[in-house]
């Protein structure tokens, strides 16, 4: 079995920009987990330097490759320090285009 995993640490989470499933909104000094293993990103998350680790809401998302999983686990990083995809789901981090098609053609067009 072929498997990945990459881990950054000291990430600034603004406040509502991580849901995790067991304990909801989680924000502050963050460390974020992509493991990859069958065709499958895993992300967790933890307050820096606790032993806790939480799944993020979302996860598994379904990708293809090492290369991708590690795409992917710096477009989590990104979204989680930026704030500005908070709402995203891990599936739209990791399939722009999905997520640009699942928009209303207005939005797309930059129409009002």
């Amino acid at each position: 079995m072929t498997w990945a995993s990459w881990t950054t640490v000291g990430i600034h989470a603004l406040p509502n920009a991580v849901r995790t499933e067991e304990i909801g909104v989680i924000n502050g000094d963050l460390t974020i987990h992509t493991t990859w293993s069958e065709d499958l990103a895993h992300v967790a998350v933890q307050h820096t330097g606790s032993s806790d680790w939480y799944t993020m809401a979302g996860s598994p998302v379904p990708c293809p490759s090492e290369e991708a999983s590690r795409s992917f686990h710096q477009a989590v990083v990104e979204a989680v320090r930026g704030g500005e995809r908070a709402d995203a789901s891990l599936e739209e981090l990791f399939n722009p285009q999905a997520a640009a098609s699942a928009e209303p053609q207005s939005q797309r067009r930059g129409d009002s």
